[in-house]
């Protein structure tokens, strides 16, 4: 407890906010957050355009990182491509790359592939990363019996085997299993507040702290605070990893670390006992921490609003992206003394 006071305090005496502004954003000053081997400094304008705005528009969705090291972000017009340094270098917009909530990136037989989960288009997704080709589809599997009247997935992943899981987060949810061609196997968990139960199932990943793997679900809207569940690949319930995190809305692994964007206006990091170490870009202020209606002149470098999904490279570094009507995706270089050798 001490250590977590302590982290709290050197972010708030190292990370004083400068107000980031469209037209200009020569004059914004990097701010340092978090503390430890967990210490970051902001990249102030990484992602705007040359013009100092945003390149992407409003976001609902999340981040992945392909082998090349290129960032992939998702915001309701399509899916953008980032270089390290912040330029757009590809866009697959309009049609089947709208709406995606969540992705998963992964390599196969030499191809990497993107999946994703499309909320408002009521089906899963995969398509070449490098190609926009679309490969397979998912939509609502009617042979699992439970004559569901909606469908509105939230998250996915993807087990060792190739098998798919996807969340019926924003509407029933089940997590649906299917095998790598797309055909369906199982189905587990349902919508409430037990302890085996989801309410608003809104992200997942394959925990590879584990070995086996395990799920790592996000139980954004558990009560009384959200919390982090463990599943395993046959779906049977694990354990409750943490609660007492606010709006949980994603989970990525990057060696023994685990980030947690939570909606709330805040990201925080978990060591491999699952204890949070660091704490990254609190938001303050209640009606802007969670907030989608947070336009670009009103965005604070280093303080985030609505915390949806974030992303490590090789090196350790985050990716965040906001919920955000102005469409916000952040790079924290990470600066911790002790970082691990990758």
């Amino acid at each position: 407890m001490k250590y977590r006071i302590a982290c709290l305090f050197i972010a708030a005496l190292l990370g004083s906010p400068a107000v980031g502004r469209a037209a200009d954003v020569s004059e914004v000053q990097p701010v340092r957050m978090g503390c430890g081997e967990m210490t970051f400094d902001t990249v102030p304008g990484w992602g705007l355009r040359p013009d100092g705005n945003s390149a992407i528009g409003p976001t609902h969705g999340s981040v992945v990182i392909d082998k090349g090291g290129n960032i992939y972000t998702s915001a309701q017009r399509g899916v953008f491509v980032f270089s390290p340094d912040g330029s757009v270098i590809k866009a697959y917009e309009g049609g089947d790359y709208t709406n995606l909530h969540d992705m998963e990136i992964r390599e196969e037989d030499g191809v990497e592939y993107i999946y994703g989960a499309r909320n408002n288009n009521a089906e899963g997704i995969k398509f070449n990363a490098h190609s926009g080709e679309v490969v397979l589809r998912l939509p609502y599997p009617e042979e699992s019996g439970l004559g569901l009247k909606k469908f509105n997935p939230t998250a996915i992943t993807v087990a060792p085997n190739g098998d798919i899981f996807l969340s019926n987060g924003y509407a029933s949810n089940h997590i649906f299993r299917f095998d790598k061609t797309g055909k369906y196997l199982s189905h587990f968990g349902k919508k409430g507040n037990g302890m085996q139960e989801f309410n608003t199932a809104h992200g997942m990943t394959l925990d590879t702290r584990y070995q086996p793997p395990r799920l790592l679900i996000c139980d954004r809207n558990h009560q009384p605070k959200g919390r982090l569940l463990h599943y395993s690949l046959d779906g049977e319930f694990i354990e409750e990893v943490i609660t007492g995190l606010g709006m949980p809305t994603a989970v990525a692994i990057h060696g023994e670390f685990v980030s947690v964007p939570d909606l709330q206006g805040r990201l925080v990091i978990l060591d491999k006992s699952n204890r949070i170490i660091a704490v990254l870009g609190h938001n303050p202020d209640p009606k802007k921490g969670g907030s989608y209606n947070v336009p670009q002149d009103q965005w604070i470098e280093g303080v985030f609003s609505g915390t949806h999904g974030s992303y490590w490279d090789h090196d350790g570094n985050l990716y965040v992206q906001d919920w955000n009507i102005s469409g916000r995706i952040m790079k924290l270089v990470r600066v911790g003394l002790q970082a691990e050798q990758q």
